[in-house]
């Protein structure tokens, strides 16, 4: 082993802690990774930042444009009311026609983007049916993975994938090449939820069930502000109650209204009656120094806040929200959206106390409180999906036609002409723009940065693993493991590789560091590279067994009350039924000796 190969395998194994404790953002760690190998002169001063220019990474914003044209004009929004139409009440056929949906949708548009568009509609119709949303939760984030291995924009994997193909000079997968097995490993999936997996699924509860109204009521009093009380003339945000005491004004009751639009420059006059969330200890504490009294004759009722004006919703935290990683003070929410947050869900906590200071998380479902007719500017904003129907009042629903339209225009230069596909989405991207589908601003908040940043950081490594001959050295390490066995056990081996290193990192990143293994190896074996390239693919899609090992399953966890080891239970037997259907549908497909 030389001296640069396992400077390359010390960066990658570096990497892929960094990836599995998630101590750093995903982009961040991508980055270091392209200093890293830059600075010890792994690849050339004019390869370093070659990723940004990659057609692979140009093809990823371009298809999240796209995407967000789709979104924009209520297209994935109809599709979605859709399913409770044709599925009725029964779960199993709800469960099929949910991954149907999700799959075909993520087959020409980024996954996490469809799992987000579905996952209010999906919970929705759970509260219709009475069927727990953990049931059907799931199914959807899970189909997300498999639909995206039915084209080659499905996922930034397969436009990788590709990519690498076409910088190594050799040929590469058209379109729907990636069809054929792309079907066969969607249907894997939903006979597998139908027939096994339906019945591993826990049964969990919503966040505004976790978080009973009930239990909530043993923390919220009312109290009335004499004229003596240091509050008075005071704002909520100077009056200390939350940052002193830990109580949160809920609502304010002056001269029988009740003023919907609280924030922190609302000042607290004479007579005022306080709804505050907290605990009696704090509630006390702050009696004897705020000099408010404690309205012992009208019991708190959550009830007189749940009304025509105002509504108690569950959210979850957005894939691209600005607001992950502050606290709800930092984030100034209530003043910034309008509404309170009554309670946190995160991994099989419930957060009641210091909100104020709890760094919010992607994933993270919360308990709001505000006035219904914000609620549309909540869903539309990139901060939150709302998890109940609200009506859409700025989607461009007139537009729908002409964003299907760009699609179905880009799909066709694809197929039918020799336009290379990175152009043929840019040109799709420009014409949501221009057809006024969605803003140019709109189109960059479309574009998920942190996916941009994480391949085209990573890919320097790929690089630097071919120049060191890294690849070549891993790829002569399989082959000395499983070569006896024959070709079949070597492309189950170089599945099983891609398949486990996706667990830790996205599929993106171990697309970069086991792509160019599978072509050695297949280069070394005579045998075809596209069969070894696919087996990467489908190895790569198979996150299911963390709920950390792709977006879309963090999109779900907190919506469907999930723990860790539910997607180790549901999805470690479907791991094992599309590795056996692989195998077998793979040399098939793509003969192992063309």
């Amino acid at each position: 082993m030389t001296q640069d190969i396992a400077l390359t395998l010390f960066i990658i194994l570096a990497a892929v802690v960094l990836f599995a404790t998630e101590k750093l953002r995903v982009d961040m760690i991508a980055m270091l990774v392209l200093l890293t190998v830059a600075l010890t002169g792994l690849i050339e001063p004019g390869e370093v930042f070659a990723g940004f220019a990659n057609t692979a990474v140009i093809t990823v914003w371009a298809v999240y444009i796209v995407s967000g044209g789709l979104f924009k004009t209520g297209v994935a929004d109809i599709l979605g009311q859709l399913i409770l139409r044709i599925a009725g009440d029964k779960e199993a056929r709800l469960i099929v026609v949910i991954m149907l949906t999700c799959g075909i949708m993520s087959a020409f548009m980024n996954n996490v983007g469809a799992t987000a568009i579905l996952l209010p509609a999906v919970v929705s119709v759970g509260r219709q049916t009475n069927i727990p949303v953990s049931k059907l939760l799931i199914p959807l984030s899970f189909s997300s993975l498999l639909g995206g291995t039915m084209t080659q924009i499905g996922t930034p994997a397969n436009i990788l994938a590709s990519g690498i193909l076409v910088d190594r000079d050799l040929p590469t997968f058209g379109f729907f090449e990636f069809t054929p097995i792309g079907i066969i490993v969607l249907a894997t999936g939903v006979l597998y939820m139908l027939f096994i997996g339906r019945r591993l699924l826990p049964i969990r509860e919503a966040a505004e069930d976790r978080v009973d109204i009930s239990q909530l009521r043993e923390y919220v009093s009312e109290v009335r502000v004499p004229a003596r009380s240091p509050l008075v003339g005071k704002t909520l945000a100077q009056s200390g109650l939350g940052a002193k005491y830990d109580l949160t004004v809920i609502a304010i009751e002056r001269d029988d209204e009740t003023p919907i639009d609280l924030h922190r420059d609302t000042v607290i006059q004479v007579n005022d009656l306080l709804m505050v969330e907290g605990s009696v200890e704090n509630l006390m504490r702050g009696q004897s120094n705020l000099g408010y009294t404690i309205a012992a004759d009208r019991p708190a009722s959550l009830d007189r806040v749940e009304s025509e004006q105002m509504h108690i919703i569950e959210a979850t935290i957005a894939p691209r929200s600005g607001i992950v990683g502050s606290t709800l003070f930092e984030a100034r929410f209530r003043d910034k959206f309008g509404f309170m947050v009554l309670a946190i869900w995160r991994q099989g906590e419930i957060i009641t106390q210091r909100l104020r200071d709890v760094r919010l998380q992607f994933g993270d479902a919360l308990l709001l409180q505000g006035p219904r007719r914000l609620l549309n500017n909540l869903q539309t904003g990139a901060d939150f999906l709302v998890l109940e129907p609200v009506p859409l009042e700025n989607l461009r629903q007139k537009k729908a036609p002409i964003a299907i339209g760009v699609l179905v225009l880009v799909l066709g230069l694809v197929i039918f002409t020799s336009l290379h596909i990175s152009t043929a989405m840019v040109i799709g991207a420009m014409l949501m723009v221009l057809t006024g589908c969605l803003t140019m601003d709109e189109g960059y908040e479309s574009i998920d940065w942190r996916t941009v940043f994480l391949v085209a950081g990573m890919l320097p490594l790929g690089t630097a693993m071919q120049n060191t001959g890294t690849a070549r050295y891993l790829a002569d390490l399989v082959l000395n493991l499983v070569g006896d066995l024959g070709p079949i056990a070597v492309l189950a081996g170089i599945y099983i590789l891609a398949a486990v290193i996706t667990q830790p990192m996205s599929n993106a990143a171990a697309m970069v560091l086991v792509v160019p293994i599978a072509l050695d190896t297949a280069m070394a074996l005579d045998a075809n590279h596209l069969t070894f390239t696919m087996a990467t693919v489908i190895g790569a899609a198979t996150s299911f067994l963390t709920p950390v090992g792709h977006k879309a399953n963090v999109l779900v966890f907190g919506p469907g009350g999930y723990r860790f080891f539910d997607y180790t239970r549901v999805g470690a037997l479907l791991t094992l039924a599309l590795f056996i259907v692989s195998m077998i549908a793979l040399p098939i497909l793509w003969p192992l000796f063309p």
